[in-house]
């Protein structure tokens, strides 16, 4: 699926997301700005999570209690290596059943379940992006 979007379309982006996959790993695959925490804030608000949403950027992990159950945040953009996934307990986070959500996920390529939503992100222009998974 391709979507086209503004900011002000996050809200039925996430929706039209989370109604669309299979699975309940997502790997969001975006250049630096592009958006992917904000889109990744308002799928974690469509699943009904009611605290403050943000990157875990230097914690590697955010857990969120949703309306859907737990949800895991990684953001994987300053690991040096795949043994620092392992180090934080990643493949226990793969089995606990819970949504995932995985910023960077190149970054630890050979950890990933095949059971995965590739979530790409794209610049149209300034206002625009393009979802695709």
């Amino acid at each position: 699926m391709t979507i086209e979007y503004t900011l002000q379309e996050l809200p039925d982006v996430a929706k039209k997301v989370v109604s669309n996959i299979t699975d309940k790993v997502l790997l969001f695959r975006a250049e630096m700005g592009v958006g992917k925490t904000t889109l990744i804030k308002e799928i974690c608000k469509h699943l009904g999570v009611k605290d403050v949403i943000s990157s875990p950027t230097y914690a590697l992990v955010n857990e969120y209690d949703s309306t859907n159950g737990l949800i895991y945040h990684f953001d994987f953009y300053r690991i040096k290596d795949e043994e620092e996934a392992y180090d934080i307990g990643f493949e226990e986070y793969l089995d606990s059943g819970a949504w995932i959500f995985i910023e960077w996920p190149e970054k630890i390529s050979e950890l990933l379940p095949k059971n995965s939503v590739d979530i790409k992100i794209d610049i149209v222009d300034n206002e625009k992006r393009i979802l695709s998974f």
